[in-house]
């Protein structure tokens, strides 16, 4: 739980802080829609075929951080810096900094308690080698959707 409480702090500070970018309105757009997914997604993974879990296998008020305070605040950095302007390389890098944070992450969130929350079923990293650029990409064309119906 120490883990998480450091990182949902920590994660914030930096997304709001260093926010340049992100309007109000996107920010509640990216915020209700990583929320969704991750909820959506997690009801399968983690619910459903137990997959992996936070904290137990039970449906915990516990976790309710982690599904709702986690999450945004990454996805507002990564689309705060994202080199929209840039080559193709320069992008291509920016996903593989992202993704080796995300998998940092993941093995810090897998240590035991009390630093730990995170806990594999079936569920390995390769698992989320394949999907979280999947979930980057789909991140980035709701934003530049968002960004599209603003304009209109």
């Amino acid at each position: 739980m120490i883990g998480l409480i450091i990182a949902v702090i920590l994660f914030n500070l930096i997304a709001f802080i260093t926010n340049k970018r992100l309007t109000k309105n996107q920010i509640i757009h990216i915020w209700s829609f990583t929320v969704s997914l991750q909820i959506f997604a997690d009801l399968f993974i983690d619910q459903k075929y137990h997959g992996y879990w936070y904290f137990t296998q039970a449906v915990d008020w516990e976790a309710l951080p982690t599904l709702t305070m986690l999450l945004p605040p990454v996805n507002m950095m990564f689309l705060n810096w994202y080199p929209f302007n840039s080559p193709l390389l320069q992008r291509i890098l920016y996903y593989i900094y992202w993704i080796g944070f995300m998998l940092i992450y993941e093995v810090i969130a897998l240590l035991p308690k009390p630093w730990g929350y995170f806990h594999y079923g079936w569920w390995k990293l390769e698992y989320s080698i394949i999907a979280d650029p999947v979930l980057l990409v789909i991140l980035l064309n709701y934003y530049k959707w968002i960004c599209k119906i603003e304009k209109s």
